[in-house]
């Protein structure tokens, strides 16, 4: 009997993995170590992980196809050997995003100062003008857009893109948008040490169908931390929008925000800050202004640091109740609330312009350098 490695590939070609429903050789799970002495085989086959659960039943679904399909003769079983392949990282980070022009972080210092109903808000209106826009909730400990879009109960699917399975973005209001709330149970708290909640991340980023994308929005969580880390090495933020109260506390909190987007070791562009709960208006009083927080502190840190002020948004109670809906005020730019967003929006959209201009493209923080030695991202504005 004449032994030659292609038909012990033809054999193996037909097992299927479990995971993908691909066979091994087209799956690229065999080595090109194929060892033939006489009667006796030997090769390693190739996972992408030490403990997959499929490893002892593909293994045995190998030998069983070389003996069936080539010879029962055949020295085979127990010279199958596993190996884990090296996980390949994406050349360029842009290879993440290839189609998003620009990304926004919407940070805060502290929780509470309603920077998630503010993104939700800026995302609604930046779709209302027409640009193509995408959220992710970045908050994994804390999701809450699922309820601002009123889409608690939505599951992304899974559809192939070339050679991967991507999730798709749940979609409504023109915004697409992925949250760890759509794949956890929402009445849970979710319990992660600080490199699950960094994977997950990155899966919602990398391994998504975005599309393209004319402005990506990142609610972050509130502070600074692994999630923050893991974004600046991940991604080329265009820049932070920066969220306050005029409360001295949450001002003092986004001081430190701001500090650790600009300093030496991240160095991401500001496109400037919003005074969120500026005043209370009741409703039945619109020209009416009561400052329970303090009165325009988030104005004077925009002039202290020299940042712009992109806007004041009240503090009206539709805001909160159309967040609680799943209705974003955005919706109804012909109202006071509305049309405070939009005007946001359309503050937004100029700073992102004027950075672009005016700033070389940002550049990622690269991990293992010295900080300063950051990876190049060539973004286009």
């Amino acid at each position: 009997m004449n032994l030659y490695p292609k038909l012990i590939l033809n054999a193996l070609a037909k097992v299927r993995y479990p995971g993908s429903g691909r066979n091994l050789v087209e799956a690229g799970m065999v080595d090109d170590n194929i060892r033939i002495e006489g009667h006796r085989v030997s090769f390693s086959l190739l996972f992408d992980k030490p403990n997959d659960p499929f490893i002892r039943s593909v293994v045995k679904a190998a030998e069983t196809a070389v003996l069936t399909y080539v010879s029962p003769e055949i020295d085979i079983r127990g010279r199958i050997s596993v190996a884990v392949r090296p996980a390949v990282a994406p050349a360029e980070t842009e290879s993440l995003l290839p189609g998003v022009k620009n990304i926004l972080a919407v940070a805060s210092g502290k929780g509470g100062v309603g920077k998630s109903t503010l993104t939700a808000n800026l995302a609604v209106a930046l779709a209302g003008m027409g640009y193509r826009t995408g959220l992710l909730d970045a908050d994994l400990f804390g999701p809450s857009q699922p309820k601002m879009f009123q889409v608690e109960e939505a599951r992304p699917s899974l559809e192939r893109v070339g050679e991967r399975e991507l999730i798709q973005p749940v979609e409504k209001y023109g915004v697409k948008l992925l949250s760890i709330g759509f794949f956890v149970n929402r009445d849970d708290a979710v319990l992660w040490r600080g490199p699950m909640a960094v994977n997950a991340l990155k899966q919602l980023i990398g391994e998504a169908c975005w599309g393209a994308l004319d402005y990506f929005l990142i609610d972050l969580p509130p502070g600074t931390g692994d999630i923050h880390l893991t974004l600046v090495q991940m991604l080329a933020l265009t820049g932070v929008v920066v969220v306050c109260t005029p409360q001295a506390v949450a001002l003092a909190d986004a001081r430190k925000a701001i500090r650790m987007f600009t300093g030496e070791q991240v160095h991401v562009p500001i496109l400037g800050l919003v005074e969120n709960m500026a005043w209370f208006t009741p409703a039945e009083l619109p020209e009416n202004k009561y400052f329970l927080f303090g009165r325009e502190g988030g104005v004077q840190l925009a002039k202290e640091l020299n940042i712009p002020l992109l806007g004041q948004i009240p503090l009206v109670q539709s805001i909160c109740e159309s967040g609680d809906l799943g209705a974003p005020a955005a919706l109804h730019p012909e109202t006071l609330t509305g049309a405070a967003f939009h005007e946001l929006a359309r503050c937004v959209v100029r700073q992102t312009c004027l950075r672009n201009e005016q700033l070389p493209p940002t550049q990622r923080v690269a991990t293992g350098r010295k900080p300063g030695a950051r990876q190049s991202r060539n973004q286009q504005p």
